[in-house]
């Protein structure tokens, strides 16, 4: 794939866009990630996997760009490739693949989103495909986003912008250290103070309409997953993807 576009989406993300090197499309289904392959500083082989970021018209098919989230970590073997990737570098990858997507026999009234940090991205990459539920099915959404302050709300005015557009739509962001300043864009009454695990009761999970899905930090998934459990949603309508940060 060859890099096309670079902008940073907080302090130590960047969204990163690419192009197949041989002019096809990609075709993938939004939730699904893919596999980037290098290799460490002694030669043996490397991969990490990161979730497809990319929004298109179309609901599910072919796209002509690749997006991702990457998040820098210091010292990672990963964060100096994408660091010293320049536009128009190439990278190797594979996929796409996975599961963790919207089904197309479900019958909730209800979807119950929750993400922090990279685990956000599948979302953005369903926009699309949770309009077309909304306007057919009449399905709610209710997106739980979690970040420490406003600069880390990945996709956040996305995710605003989407939820003024569309009455079924909530986004709630909750940030466990700071909160936007009084007339900023990402204030409103839906901002939460604290953990996403700790907003997920205000929302009341329903055994009989809501699925839920869960990306991101591991604890959070955990603690959720436990949360849901125990408001009586069947575990087939918990589906989980643990994100872990690697070197």
């Amino acid at each position: 794939m060859k890099l096309t576009a670079r902008r940073m989406i907080a302090p130590s993300v960047a969204h990163l866009s690419f192009r197949r090197d041989d002019g096809q499309p990609l075709d993938y289904i939004p939730g699904q990630f893919i596999q980037v392959h290098f290799q460490y500083a002694d030669g043996s082989p490397a991969r990490r996997s990161y979730s497809l970021a990319t929004i298109h018209d179309h609901v599910l098919g072919a796209g002509e760009t690749v997006e991702i989230a990457v998040s820098y970590v210091p010292g990672g073997a990963a964060t100096a490739l994408f660091e010293g990737l320049a536009e128009g570098g190439t990278i190797d990858a594979s996929g796409p693949y996975g599961r963790f997507c919207l089904l197309p026999g479900d019958a909730n009234r209800r979807y119950l989103l929750i993400g922090t940090g990279t685990g956000i991205t599948p979302y953005r990459a369903m926009l699309p495909q949770l309009e077309t539920l909304m306007r057919e099915r009449g399905v709610e959404v209710v997106l739980l986003q979690g970040a420490r302050n406003p600069g880390e709300l990945l996709y956040g005015d996305e995710f605003r912008a989407f939820a003024d557009a569309q009455p079924n739509f909530r986004y709630v962001p909750c940030l466990s250290r700071e909160l936007p300043e009084a007339g900023s864009a990402l204030a409103h009454d839906d901002v939460r103070h604290g953990y996403v695990q700790n907003a997920l009761a205000e929302f009341a999970p329903d055994a009989e309409g809501d699925i839920a899905y869960l990306c991101g930090n591991p604890n959070m998934v955990d603690a959720c997953f436990e949360a849901l459990k125990a408001a009586n949603l069947p575990v087939p309508h918990i589906r989980r993807e643990k994100y872990v940060s690697n070197k």
